[in-house]
C-alpha cells in the first residue's frame, strides 16, 4: 500500500509537470527540481484528494515542498480517515 501511494502521486506529479516519472524521486523539491508553480501544485493535490478521497487543508499546500511531504501527508490522512471508519464501525 505505501509503495503504491509513492508511486500513484509521482505519477499525478508526472502528469501534471509533464517530468518524466524516472526524473521524480521522493526527495524532489518541486519548485526548483520540478519547476512547479502554485496553479500546478493545487492541481496535484486536487487530483490527490480524488484519488484517496482525502481533504488536504489549503493553508497546507505552500508547506508542501517536496514529493515526499505530499506522500507523507496523503497517508497521515488516508490513516487518520481510516480510523474514523473503524470508530464508527465500533459504535
Amino acid at each position: 500500500m505505501t509503495e503504491n501511494v509513492e508511486e500513484e502521486i509521482i505519477s499525478i506529479i508526472a502528469d501534471v509537470s509533464g517530468v518524466d516519472e524516472k526524473e521524480i524521486n521522493l526527495d524532489s523539491d518541486l519548485v526548483k527540481d520540478l519547476e512547479i508553480d502554485s496553479i500546478k501544485a493545487i492541481e496535484i493535490v486536487v487530483a490527490a484528494e480524488k484519488k484517496y478521497r482525502v481533504s488536504i487543508r489549503d493553508e497546507d499546500i505552500p508547506q508542501l515542498a517536496t514529493v515526499k511531504q505530499i506522500v507523507d501527508l496523503t497517508k497521515e490522512l488516508m490513516n487518520k480517515k481510516q480510523k474514523v471508519n473503524e470508530e464508527r464501525q465500533i459504535e
